[in-house]
Order: structure tokens, then sequence, then C-alpha cells
């Protein structure tokens, strides 16, 4: 960390880190959404409250705003798995055969 710190390089870890966690729970969502259907938003909320709670208590800037990036990321995915719903309604992703829908 003092390597980062000593070479101003926070603001790049930031950026690549944040890509990286954005482009991790897209996947996430939609396999959430395929196994569980809505009934894991409260998963995310969950998540998300936690990621909130830890940014809080970390003291290194690095990581306080990777976790808050983390956190709202997941209140965000709380959105994305019911609009994932529908784009499965659409036929733009694939239905899982084991579950019943309501549509």
């Amino acid at each position: 960390m003092d390597f980062i710190i000593d070479n101003h390089l926070q603001g790049l870890v930031i950026g690549i880190c944040t890509f990286l966690i954005i482009g991790m729970f897209h996947p996430i969502v939609v396999k959430a959404e395929y196994y569980w259907s809505t009934r894991c938003w409260w998963l995310f909320l969950f998540l998300g409250i936690a990621g909130v709670i830890s940014s809080l208590c970390i003291e290194n800037v690095v990581i306080s705003s990777l976790l808050g990036v983390f956190a709202f990321s997941s209140f965000w995915s709380i959105k994305e798995i019911f609009e994932q719903e529908k784009r499965v309604q659409k036929g733009w992703f694939p239905k899982n055969p084991k579950r019943t829908y309501k549509f």
C-alpha cells in the first residue's frame, strides 16, 4: 500500500477496481435471477448495508472508497435484478427450465 501512496497511484487503483467491481456484478445479477428469481434482492441489500458500514469503519481512503463502490453496486443490483426479470420475459436471456414463471 505504501508503494501506491508514495507513487500517487490511489486514483488509478480506485478507477481500475471500480471498473472490475461493477463488471463483476453484471454476471452475478444474471446468475442470481436465473437461479433464485427476484427473491434474492434482500441479499444485495444486506451486502450493500455491510459495505456502507465497513466503508465508514475503515480509515484507509482507497479501501474505504472501494467498499463504498461495492456497497452502492450492491444497491444498484437490487434494481438490476428486477430489470433482469423483464429481460428474461422479453426473451433476451434464457429462462431457467426448473422454475415456474409468473408471466
